[in-house]
């Protein structure tokens, strides 16, 4: 059975799946969910991802939902496949590890809530921006970026030396802010500004934009 991906375009979670199987060289099947008539909200989607939210992935007889579940489960399973995402040297998986969870507990909220207000809103008719949520999240989220100034004077990429699924699951918020204001915070940072430069560079992202907006 193919590889399945059920989503959105506009969904950075389903980016960032469908970016890490084209980093692998995977061929897989998307498969767009219909969320204005409610389809993520009732059978058979449900059977995929009882939360009712985008992505979910299928592979065989394995469903999994959680986009960083399944990026990490493609970068395991298929190892062999395209370019390494994870790291085998376990005291440099443990350092990966931890700027993992610093993308999805620190990064994350504060980029998703921005890119919510400026892009996603805006686009969908869902109303004026708030421009209290967009200063109070952009002010957190420029001492994230000081942090993450610091940390690529050590090493080219957050997790290490080589790209990564670290650098990969920023893609897709960085992408849509870029188009924002509040590019200014990423390119008021050196390094942070070169590294989004790279990440966003990579052929398997702009590949990966050409299949979801076809």
């Amino acid at each position: 059975m193919a590889i399945k991906v059920h989503g959105i375009p506009l969904s950075t979670a389903t980016m960032r799946v469908v970016s890490c199987l084209i980093e692998k060289d995977l061929d897989f099947e998307f498969v767009f969910v219909d969320m204005a008539n409610e389809e993520h909200k009732k059978h058979p989607f449900l059977s995929l991802n009882p939360f009712a939210q985008v992505p979910a992935f299928e592979d065989g007889d394995l469903k999994l939902f959680e986009s960083r579940a399944i990026t990490q489960y493609i970068a395991h399973t298929y190892a062999s496949n395209g370019i390494q995402l994870i790291l085998q040297d376990p005291k440099k998986m443990a350092i990966m590890s931890i700027w993992m969870e610093v993308e999805g507990q620190k990064f994350e909220p504060l980029a998703s809530k921005l890119t919510w207000e400026l892009v996603i809103k805006p686009m969908i008719g869902m109303g004026s921006t708030n421009d209290d949520i967009v200063k109070e999240s952009e002010e957190q989220l420029s001492k994230v970026l000081d942090i993450y100034e610091t940390r690529l004077t050590e090493s080219k990429y957050l997790g290490g030396d080589s790209f990564t699924l670290v650098d990969l699951h920023h893609i897709p918020n960085i992408y849509h802010l870029m188009n924002t204001k509040a590019k200014a915070l990423f390119d008021s940072r050196p390094r942070v500004s070169a590294w989004c430069a790279d990440i966003l560079a990579r052929p398997a992202w702009m590949k990966g934009l050409e299949k979801l907006q076809k």
